[in-house]
């Protein structure tokens, strides 16, 4: 009776972000992001980010990159409309996010994040969740887009096999893969990627580096990253320090500056070679 007191107090909870009175709902949407002079605190502390701006374009991969603790995640977040920006604007192709539908932009939204939730279920289903009327042959086809396809075939029952509870029987690269394919499956405009690579090695990393290729281009992919190996061939990355964009560019331009992100390449290779495991 007292964890349910609690959970009722946690359901009962008035929501802070709400639709305004005019939202309208979003149609057709092509995935371009853009912030425009985007700042945000928790309560009144010191600011998360600071005078964020940029723009990515429908089919760019734009990924953040930074010490932990700098705003990337919160970021994230922001464009899900998890939290409100203190000051400033969020655009999904042009309309500022506060004033569509929760639920219309959120449906243009697939996160797939490092520590992935799977049911107690088999892996069909668990794929499917995304859009619960799919057809087996479109499961398949995000499996396959996913890079997960060939392992699930290799299971006692195919896409049938039960992967235990929060997939304790899986490996956590095919767990990151089947959370990829489920993103893929729901064809959002916009997929987040939330450090889908900091938890497995170097062969699975590779592994989630061609499921993320499949989709480039296709879809608007803005991920977060601390192996620079998976954002290299990023249209955009974009360097977070103290809450604010220091650096901009592509791999090649900001190996070129010679600033934070040449040193953090430069240290990630080093330690690789430290350890024997490739870049």
């Amino acid at each position: 009776m007292a964890g349910a007191e609690r959970v009722l107090d946690v359901l009962d909870a008035p929501t802070e972000i709400r639709n305004s009175r005019d939202a309208e709902t979003l149609q057709n949407i092509q995935g371009e992001v853009a912030f425009d002079h985007v700042s945000f605190s928790y309560g009144e502390s010191v600011p998360v980010l600071k005078d964020v701006s940029f723009i990515c374009k429908p089919g760019e991969m734009l990924a953040l990159v930074g010490p932990t603790g700098v705003g990337k995640t919160t970021l994230t977040q922001l464009i899900s409309r998890f939290y409100e920006p203190t000051s400033g604007r969020i655009l999904l192709d042009g309309h500022d996010i506060r004033d569509v539908t929760v639920e219309s932009l959120r449906r243009c939204i697939s996160p797939v994040l490092q520590d992935t939730f799977l049911f107690n279920g088999t892996i069909a289903e668990n794929i499917g969740y995304a859009v619960p009327d799919a057809s087996m042959e479109e499961i398949e086809a995000a499996a396959k887009a996913a890079n997960i396809h060939e392992d699930i075939q290799m299971m006692p029952d195919g896409y049938q096999t039960q992967v235990g509870e929060r997939g304790l029987r899986l490996s956590g690269g095919q767990t990151q893969r089947i959370a990829i394919a489920r993103a893929i499956l729901r064809k959002s405009p916009v997929i987040i990627l939330d450090e889908a690579t900091a938890s497995v090695d170097v062969e699975t990393e590779q592994q989630i580096q061609k499921a993320i290729a499949s989709v480039t281009g296709s879809r608007t992919i803005i991920a977060i990253a601390h192996r620079l190996s998976t954002i290299r061939n990023a249209d955009q990355i974009l360097v977070i320090e103290n809450g604010s964009i220091t650096e901009h560019g592509t791999h090649e331009e900001l190996i070129a500056l010679g600033g934070s992100y040449a040193r953090m390449n430069r240290i990630q290779n080093n330690t690789d070679q430290d350890t024997g495991k490739p870049v």
